[in-house]
Formats: C-alpha cells, sequence, structure tokens
C-alpha cells in the first residue's frame, strides 16, 4: 500500500528543472529528490525545455530566467503555458523590476532568488502545487458550468403565433398554449395573475380596488 501510495504522490509531483549551469542544476534537481520530487531530468535551454516539456509532460517546470540558446526563460515558459498549460517557477539572480515585469506575461506560480535556500525551496513548491491544484479545479469546474448552460434549452428563431388566441405552434405542428411552449423549451414556470387593463375590461366593479 505505501508503495502504491508513493508511486502516485510521484506521478502528481514530476519536476522539470531549465537551468544553465550544470553544477546549480544537478544541485537543484538533487535537493528535489531528497523532499519527494520526482525529477527525471534537467536541460539549458528554453528550446529544449519546450521540446522536453511536451515529452515527459511534467506537473511544474523550475525555469531560469537567463539561459543558454536564444530564448530567455520568461519566453520558453509563455510557449509552454500556451501549448500545454504546465505551471512555471522561475529561478533568477535578478530581481529588477524589468525582468519581474517581464515574467509576469507567462503567470508563473512563484520566483526564488539565487542562490537557492533548502527551506525557501520547499515552501515555494509546496505553494506552488497548492495553487495549481487550485487552478486545475477553478477550470474544471469552469468547464463544467459552461457545458450545463449549454445544455439549457433556449428559444430562438421566428415563432408562429396565433393573432387571434396566442397560441403558439410548435414544430411539429401543434398549438399550444403560451405557458405549455415556454415551459417545454425553458427552465421558466409560470405564476398566474391579472394585469390592471382586464381588471377594467372583465370586473369593472373591481375597478377602485387596490391590487
Amino acid at each position: 500500500m505505501e508503495l502504491i501510495k508513493t508511486e502516485t504522490q510521484s506521478l502528481d509531483r514530476k519536476v522539470l528543472v531549465v537551468e544553465d549551469e550544470a553544477i546549480v542544476a544537478r544541485d537543484i534537481q538533487m535537493r528535489l529528490q531528497d523532499l519527494g520530487y520526482d525529477v527525471p531530468l534537467t536541460v539549458s535551454s528554453g528550446e529544449q525545455a519546450i521540446v522536453k516539456a511536451g515529452e515527459i509532460k511534467p506537473n511544474m517546470i523550475m525555469m531560469d530566467i537567463s539561459l543558454k540558446g536564444q530564448m530567455l526563460g520568461t519566453e520558453a515558459a509563455c510557449i509552454i503555458r500556451e501549448k500545454y498549460d504546465i505551471p512555471v517557477i522561475f529561478l533568477t539572480a535578478y530581481s529588477d523590476d524589468k525582468t519581474l515585469e517581464s515574467a509576469k506575461k507567462s503567470e508563473p506560480m512563484g520566483y526564488i532568488a539565487k542562490p537557492i535556500e533548502k527551506n525557501d525551496l520547499r515552501i515555494t513548491l509546496e505553494m506552488a502545487f497548492y495553487k495549481a491544484k487550485m487552478e486545475s479545479e477553478r477550470k474544471e469546474l469552469t468547464k463544467k458550468l459552461q457545458e450545463a448552460l449549454d445544455e439549457i434549452k433556449t428559444l430562438k428563431g421566428i415563432i408562429p403565433i396565433c393573432a387571434a388566441c396566442k397560441k403558439i405552434r410548435n414544430d411539429v405542428g401543434f398549438w399550444q398554449s403560451v405557458e405549455q411552449y415556454v415551459e417545454q423549451f425553458t427552465d421558466a414556470q409560470f405564476s398566474h395573475g391579472i394585469c390592471p387593463e382586464c381588471i377594467s375590461r372583465l370586473y369593472p366593479e373591481y375597478n377602485d380596488v387596490k391590487i
């Protein structure tokens, strides 16, 4: 039972590390593994990160902002977010406003400043996974709500209605009362009353009575 639990946790806690300094990348990988995360590999460029994100489908990516190659970590994170919807945590030695503003575009789950402290790593990862879980549940709920709204019956188009009795002709040629027709094709229900004009016409003796 414990083995099954551990394997399940590992499947849900796969992290891809993107860091162009090999020693730093290996250190992060080992620290994450010590914390119970599955870190199958590390890569050193944004281009590699995009490819490997599609191949191994990690649950989280830890990405340095400054990387080897033609692509910044912020650019790679935006592409990965759009293509695979995988959350990203940025690693950076730079905390200036311009860098942070650029990083915001990929909606990261957090930032870790270098040099990395083990406790900061642990807290940031746990918070990021929690936020990612909440975001996933929110998206699923939104999807279900949209599906429910799509299934709601609505009236549209031209509706044939009798000029005399006000009955409506349905799609198969039968005439129904307005109440029956609307209740059949929507979730609306009717309650009945009488308007002031009809009171005056049908019950003139009650004209002075306030309804």
